[in-house]
């Protein structure tokens, strides 16, 4: 006890910010996922933690709810502002899209020079079933007040008028994210809007020579240059449902959270 009371090496919080980022519990087998609320408490306690010299994040996503990306990373900055403490963003697997996003908050961010980082676009995907039904014999029935409240019904064709709304949605997000990453990395990015902010993404070793990132290596490697190699690492980590839980979290719900999360992974070729 008194060793503890007495240590002064420089406490780093670490914490693992992994999967698709969503309003909703965690997936099939306790696949993670990523939301203001669930997040907001462990960010709490890594900035809470008394003398906490610096936090770092490991960010390993394929991006998500843009709402939600919003709000974690409007949550870190808050609180990062109020206790007057650096983060550092370091990019696993992934940082893209929303994982992206989130990785802006921090005032600097690291990637390995393999992670995947970008993605700086918003995607909106469907499926039309208006012809399915009527080779079927299915006929829709729907009444609405309103007159675009069955916007993009999948099972009607789709109007010129709502492609050009959705692509005025789409436009709005996008300029959103656009001036995120602008407002938190200003002067670091190093090409043009016409290259970032395509949706494309990049390596990391691709992503620092755009200003994208900030240096190359690992959450330990961060930590040790920045901290000093007596640093002290607290681990935090998200939280998975209890076994039993997992092993009855199937169904339909579940098979649907797999297929988009493997879907999101997939665009960026993991």
């Amino acid at each position: 006890m008194a060793f503890l009371l007495f240590d002064r090496r420089p406490r780093i919080a670490l914490l693992r910010l992994a999967g698709l980022i969503a309003a909703r519990a965690p997936g099939p087998l306790g696949a993670a996922t990523l939301s203001a609320a669930g997040v907001g408490p462990l960010l709490e306690r890594a900035f809470g933690i008394r003398r906490v010299a610096g936090v770092v994040l490991v960010v390993n996503s394929p991006g998500g709810s843009p709402v939600q990306s919003s709000l974690i990373g409007a949550r870190i900055r808050d609180l990062a502002d109020e206790k007057k403490v650096p983060v550092i963003a370091v990019a696993e697997d992934a940082a893209a899209s929303g994982g992206y996003w989130i990785a802006c908050a921090a005032d600097e961010i690291v990637a390995d020079p393999t992670s995947i980082v970008g993605s700086i676009g918003v995607i909106s995907a469907g499926f039309g079933f208006a012809e399915a039904i009527g080779r079927i014999g299915i006929e829709r029935r729907i009444r609405t007040a309103g007159a675009e409240k069955s916007f993009l019904d999948p099972f009607r064709p789709e109007t010129t008028a709502e492609r050009e709304r959705l692509d005025e949605l789409l436009a709005a997000l996008h300029a959103e994210f656009t001036a995120w990453v602008k407002a938190r990395r200003g002067a670091r990015l190093k090409a043009p809007d016409t290259e970032l902010f395509t949706g494309r993404f990049w390596t990391g070793r691709q992503a620092l020579a755009l200003g994208l990132v900030d240096a190359l290596g690992s959450a330990e490697s961060a930590i040790r240059e920045r901290f000093g190699e007596k640093a002290n690492i607290l681990r935090l980590g998200q939280r998975r449902p209890p076994l039993l839980a997992r092993l009855l979290g199937g169904g339909a719900a579940a098979l649907l959270h797999a297929a988009e999360e493997r879907a999101a992974w997939a665009r960026l070729g993991l």
